[in-house]
């Protein structure tokens, strides 16, 4: 904000804002200069204490008027006493002069002088400020002193003082302002880093990126150097103006100019936080198209349904009738409109939950209605109630001669589907692809379901979403489907999904029309971006080419670190820390058994184990191997997978490697019963093994000035790497156990030393090597329990 922009803001001109700045140590030259949010909010606390102390001042003048004429009448009655006292002394003095010798002359000269006195005494009565003292002594002319009886000190605030002497002038004269400024400063309250400061409400927050140098820091909060180093000396920290100052001392620092320290957000924290914010309101807020997504068993008829819905034959064009990508189609009906979503299966879509995609309101599970619940059919339901999704059954093929309604019902039953008309909640429609039977009915259904559920979302906005599907093209490059979940989409725009960005050069609605703009919950096609982003990846729109570039580059620096250090799963080992750190209050678990009755008697065993501080939730069991759905749906779930007496498929085996989940397999149901108990109680712990693999022998001992006390070593076995674990040994006793910290051959810094060779070694955090001591290098694993 710029001066002019806050004196109009605060009613007032731009000469006052900036000798406020200037009362406050900030630095400002004109109306045109921009402010810091910090000095903004100093300026207005200011104006603040200003208006109050003027309504004060209006009480107080009057106060002080009358006081005024109190001083006065006091002063002239002190007056008159002394010319009073004096004019006795006078007289006295004169009638001795009469009794000696008589000096008419000199008589009417004392006379004089005492009409004199008497005049000045008058004029000096009118005079508040000064008052008059009259010398007894006789001299040929009255004078009357400057320095007044007694001293009438003005009404002021009492002030600290800091020494006798003027310590703010300089040699020159010049008033030191550095100096000066001390006797403003209260007293700091004593820093503490290693305590955290509570956030204070009453003061504003300021961002500042730690580490900090003293003279940032002081550019930041728009102070003089000078100063941040007079509070750092009384916090104790003694440094200089290029020093860094790390996270504890900038928070207590912060606090002593006025501030609670605020973390600086990144570009990607700032533009999801924006969005957020702007969807919060309810005022912005409007309806919009429920989002629903069609899963169930292979070949019972989601897509001949989809095509269906939209009167197109969609099933004709895909290779071999099935869904091979994914497709994003709006259908727009008398009650308003819908958006569907129709998967290659179930799979997909816990592909995108576990990339963290929330983007169905409600799944469609398809049962053909002569077949019934089906492998595939359950799998779907387990994968829509671990995503909390409303789930509505359309029973489709009731066309064909087998099929029985009733018996689908009771199998819905038996999972906790019971229908409407059954006296449950779950919406059931019958329904028939090929004849389009019942169709409407559940559309119609469908549209009450969304009503209960309030969908809104705010137009007016920048867009975001989430990518559907996206894929390479001949001539047009990275196309991607996606939908906007809040906002308007408009051609030219700056998206950020993923690590890519670009902008959008054309867009396509469902039916391959151009798009000019797309608002929520509406599919659409785009050209543009330089790379093909993953399904399920959040998309942006961004201010500029600039901000996009930031953004991506941090999440590409994000991916690198991501793909070094593989975020590993829950695992029965870590499960009680976890639990005891609060992070956790279930634990998810899919159980596979071989067949249904080991199934259900593993899972009633487990839901027997005891536990106040975390419950087990079942959110899929099956017979037959684990599969890629399973470990899909564990991914995302964060759950642990049970095997009894099952395998793994080949596929799975390829799932794991790319997403770790944690497998146990069992023989026994009371070996699994235990393990799950134990690990409830924090008893199945996981076995470390040093893995010994070289014998370093220390032969000398050196005093270097620059590298310090460095051990002069023999590699009698094995090999030795920098930032290795390592025991020293001293008469076969370990004195020290630590990390090499550096490895030298001669002068020079190496990697690693192989057997037979000297080298220099030193270890972080020890100094006290012998000659003969022996330095043990090993390797440290971590061993799960075999169960």
């Amino acid at each position: 904000m710029k001066v002019s922009e806050l004196a109009k803001e605060l009613q007032t001109t731009s000469k006052e804002v900036l000798a406020t700045l200037k009362s406050l140590k900030l630095k400002a030259k004109d109306g045109k200069q921009d402010l810091s949010s910090a000095a903004v909010s100093l300026v207005k606390s200011q104006f603040k204490k200003s208006q109050k102390t003027t309504t004060k001042s209006v009480a107080s003048s009057k106060e002080e008027t009358t006081k005024k004429k109190a001083v006065k009448k006091a002063v002239k009655k002190v007056v008159k006493k002394v010319a009073k006292k004096a004019e006795e002394k006078k007289t006295a003095s004169t009638d001795g002069d009469k009794k000696g010798a008589p000096v008419k002359k000199r008589v009417v000269k004392k006379i004089a002088r005492k009409k004199v006195v008497k005049k000045k005494t008058a004029e000096a009565s009118s005079d508040t400020k000064e008052e008059v003292k009259v010398e007894a002594k006789e001299k040929p002319k009255t004078k009357i002193s400057k320095e007044p009886v007694f001293t009438l000190k003005p009404l002021q605030r009492k002030r600290k003082k800091t020494s006798s002497k003027d310590d703010t002038k300089t040699p020159d004269g010049k008033t030191d302002v550095s100096v000066a400024a001390k006797t403003d400063i209260p007293e700091p309250v004593e820093a503490k880093p290693v305590e955290e400061l509570k956030r204070d409400e009453s003061l504003p927050d300021i961002e500042i990126k730690v580490p900090i140098t003293v003279k940032d820091f002081s550019t930041k909060i728009q102070q003089k150097p000078s100063l941040v180093l007079t509070k750092l000396m009384k916090m104790g920290v003694m440094t200089h103006i290029n020093q860094s100052l790390d996270a504890d001392v900038v928070q207590h620092l912060t606090r002593e100019f006025g501030y609670n320290l605020a973390k600086i957000k990144t570009q990607e924290e700032q533009l999801i936080e924006t969005h957020k914010q702007e969807e919060d309101d309810p005022k912005t807020l409007k309806p919009r198209a429920p989002v629903i997504t069609f899963m169930g068993h292979v070949d019972h008829g989601k897509t001949s349904l989809v095509d269906r819905i939209r009167k197109t034959k969609i099933a004709d064009q895909e290779h071999g009738g099935i869904t091979q990508h994914i497709g994003a189609y709006s259908v727009k009906m008398d009650k308003g409109a819908i958006t569907i979503l129709d998967t290659p299966g179930h799979e997909a879509f816990t592909a995108m939950r576990s990339r963290g995609a929330h983007i169905t309101d409600i799944v469609v599970v398809v049962v053909a209605a002569d077949e019934g619940i089906m492998p595939q059919t359950k799998e779907a339901i387990d994968h829509a109630r671990a995503a909390d999704v409303p789930i509505v059954v359309a029973l489709n093929k009731i066309d064909k001669p087998g099929a029985d309604l009733d018996r689908v019902k009771k199998q819905l039953m038996e999972h906790d589907l019971a229908s409407e008309d059954w006296g449950g909640k779950t919406v059931v429609a019958p329904v028939s692809a090929m004849t389009g039977e019942g169709i409407d009915e559940m559309l119609e259904l469908i549209l009450l379901e969304a009503e209960l559920l309030e969908l809104k979302a705010n137009p007016d906005k920048k867009a975001s979403g989430i990518i559907v599907e996206a894929h390479m093209s001949k001539g047009k490059g990275a196309v991607a489907t996606l939908i906007v979940q809040s906002g308007t989409l408009n051609d030219g725009d700056f998206i950020v999904a993923g690590p890519f960005y670009g902008k959008v050069k054309a867009m396509f609605d469902d039916h391959g029309r151009n798009a000019r703009e797309a608002g929520p919950s509406m599919p659409v096609e785009i050209l543009g971006l330089p790379d093909v982003p993953e399904a399920g990846e959040a998309f942006y729109v961004v201010e500029d080419e600039r901000q996009a570039r930031e953004i991506t580059f941090r999440r590409r620096e994000d991916l690198k670190n991501k793909k070094l250090h593989a975020s590993q799963k829950i695992t029965l080992e870590d499960l009680y820390s976890k639990i005891q750190e609060g992070s956790i209050k279930e634990l998810s678990v899919i159980i596979k058994a071989d067949v249904q009755g080991s199934l259900e008697a593993l899972k009633d065993s487990l839901a027997k184990i005891p536990s106040d501080k975390v419950k087990l939730k079942f959110i899929h069991t099956g017979v037959g191997d684990i599969n890629a759905s399973d470990i899909l749906l564990a991914n995302a779930s964060d759950a642990i997978i049970i095997a009894f007496h099952v395998g793994t498929d080949a596929r799975a085996k390829r799932e794991v490697e790319e997403h770790p989940v944690d497998i146990r397999e069992y023989r026994i149901i009371y070996d699994a019963v235990t393990d799950i108990r134990k690990a409830l109680e924090g008893l199945l712990e996981a076995k470390i093994k040093k893995n010994f693999i070289s014998r370093v022998e220390i032969r000398e001992v050196f005093k270097l000035s620059k590298a310090g006390v460095v051990a002069g070593c023999y590699v009698t076995k094995g090999k030795v790497k920098r930032k290795a674990n390592v025991d020293i040994v001293r008469n076969e006793d370990v004195v020290y156990s630590g990390v090499i910290d550096s490895l030298k051959r001669f002068k020079d810094d190496v990697k690693e030393v192989t057997e037979g060779m000297e080298c220099g070694i030193t270890v972080e955090g020890f100094t006290d090597y012998q000659s003969g001591d022996i330095i043990e290098v090993y390797e440290i694993e971590s061993i799960a329990q075999k169960l």
